[in-house]
Protein backbone atom coordinates (compact mmCIF):
# COMPACT_ATOMS: atom_id res chain seq x y z
CA UNK A 1 0.00 0.00 0.00
CA UNK A 2 1.40 3.59 -0.83
CA UNK A 3 1.49 6.07 1.67
CA UNK A 4 2.22 9.57 2.16
CA UNK A 5 2.95 9.91 6.42
CA UNK A 6 2.06 13.24 7.89
CA UNK A 7 4.77 15.53 9.59
CA UNK A 8 3.45 16.48 12.87
CA UNK A 9 3.72 20.49 13.77
CA UNK A 10 6.65 21.09 15.80
CA UNK A 11 8.64 17.64 15.53
CA UNK A 12 12.12 17.33 13.99
CA UNK A 13 12.56 14.95 11.24
CA UNK A 14 14.71 12.02 11.62
CA UNK A 15 18.05 11.75 9.80
CA UNK A 16 18.66 8.32 7.50
CA UNK A 17 22.34 7.78 8.17
CA UNK A 18 24.66 5.88 5.62
CA UNK A 19 27.32 3.67 6.29
CA UNK A 20 29.68 3.50 4.37
CA UNK A 21 29.22 7.30 3.78
CA UNK A 22 28.99 7.36 -0.17
CA UNK A 23 26.17 8.63 -1.84
CA UNK A 24 24.81 6.90 -4.04
CA UNK A 25 25.20 3.62 -2.47
CA UNK A 26 25.34 0.65 -3.95
CA UNK A 27 24.88 -3.03 -2.71
CA UNK A 28 27.83 -4.64 -3.30
CA UNK A 29 29.52 -2.06 -0.44
CA UNK A 30 27.50 -3.89 2.36
CA UNK A 31 25.71 -1.07 2.81
CA UNK A 32 23.13 0.11 6.88
CA UNK A 33 21.04 2.60 6.97
CA UNK A 34 20.74 3.87 11.09
CA UNK A 35 17.04 6.07 11.41
CA UNK A 36 18.51 8.53 13.56
CA UNK A 37 16.77 11.27 15.92
CA UNK A 38 13.67 11.49 18.42
CA UNK A 39 10.58 9.63 19.01
CA UNK A 40 10.99 5.47 20.16
CA UNK A 41 13.66 3.79 19.19
CA UNK A 42 13.14 0.24 18.52
CA UNK A 43 9.88 1.22 16.81
CA UNK A 44 10.97 2.74 13.37
CA UNK A 45 8.89 2.00 10.09
CA UNK A 46 10.69 1.71 7.01
CA UNK A 47 9.41 2.76 3.48
CA UNK A 48 10.65 1.57 0.07
CA UNK A 49 10.14 3.35 -3.05
CA UNK A 50 7.39 5.32 -1.40
CA UNK A 51 5.47 2.08 -0.35
CA UNK A 52 5.42 0.91 3.59
CA UNK A 53 7.72 -2.00 3.92
CA UNK A 54 8.66 -2.68 7.37
CA UNK A 55 6.96 -1.46 10.86
CA UNK A 56 7.73 -1.16 13.76
CA UNK A 57 11.54 -2.33 12.63
CA UNK A 58 14.85 -1.92 13.99
CA UNK A 59 16.48 1.19 13.55
CA UNK A 60 19.34 0.08 11.68
CA UNK A 61 19.46 -2.75 9.03
CA UNK A 62 21.93 -4.08 6.15
CA UNK A 63 20.60 -3.53 2.96
CA UNK A 64 20.01 -6.35 0.69
CA UNK A 65 17.92 -5.08 -2.33
CA UNK A 66 18.16 -1.54 -4.10
CA UNK A 67 15.66 0.93 -3.95
CA UNK A 68 14.94 4.09 -2.14
CA UNK A 69 14.85 3.76 1.48
CA UNK A 70 13.31 6.31 4.07
CA UNK A 71 12.75 5.48 7.60
CA UNK A 72 9.62 7.55 10.52
CA UNK A 73 9.82 7.00 13.83
CA UNK A 74 6.30 7.58 15.90
CA UNK A 75 5.68 11.04 16.38
CA UNK A 76 8.00 12.50 13.96
CA UNK A 77 8.38 12.84 10.14
CA UNK A 78 9.74 10.84 7.30
CA UNK A 79 13.47 11.04 6.61
CA UNK A 80 14.97 12.34 3.31
CA UNK A 81 15.08 8.92 0.83
CA UNK A 82 18.05 7.00 0.08
CA UNK A 83 18.74 5.48 -3.00
CA UNK A 84 20.72 2.10 -3.02
CA UNK A 85 21.71 1.39 -6.34
CA UNK A 86 22.84 -2.17 -8.18
CA UNK A 87 24.95 -0.67 -10.50
CA UNK A 88 28.34 -1.74 -12.07
CA UNK A 89 29.87 1.27 -12.79
CA UNK A 90 28.68 4.40 -10.21
CA UNK A 91 30.50 7.91 -9.55
CA UNK A 92 29.84 8.87 -5.61
CA UNK A 93 30.66 11.69 -3.68
CA UNK A 94 30.55 11.75 0.23
CA UNK A 95 27.18 11.26 2.11
CA UNK A 96 27.58 14.91 3.70
CA UNK A 97 26.09 18.25 3.41
CA UNK A 98 28.22 19.93 0.69
CA UNK A 99 28.75 24.15 0.62
CA UNK A 100 30.11 25.86 -2.94
CA UNK A 101 33.52 26.05 -2.38
CA UNK A 102 33.84 22.60 -0.72
CA UNK A 103 36.89 20.34 -1.77
CA UNK A 104 35.31 16.79 -3.05
CA UNK A 105 36.68 14.07 -2.91
CA UNK A 106 34.87 11.62 -6.42
CA UNK A 107 35.23 7.59 -6.07
CA UNK A 108 35.10 6.05 -9.88
CA UNK A 109 33.75 2.27 -8.22
CA UNK A 110 33.47 -0.61 -10.99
Amino acid sequence: RLVSPGVPTGTQTPQLLVDPPWTPAVLWDRVTLTCQGSGTSGATTWYKDGWLWWKDGDDQFVVTERGAYQCERPDTGLSHSVSVLNDRLVLQVPARALLEGDTVTLRCRV
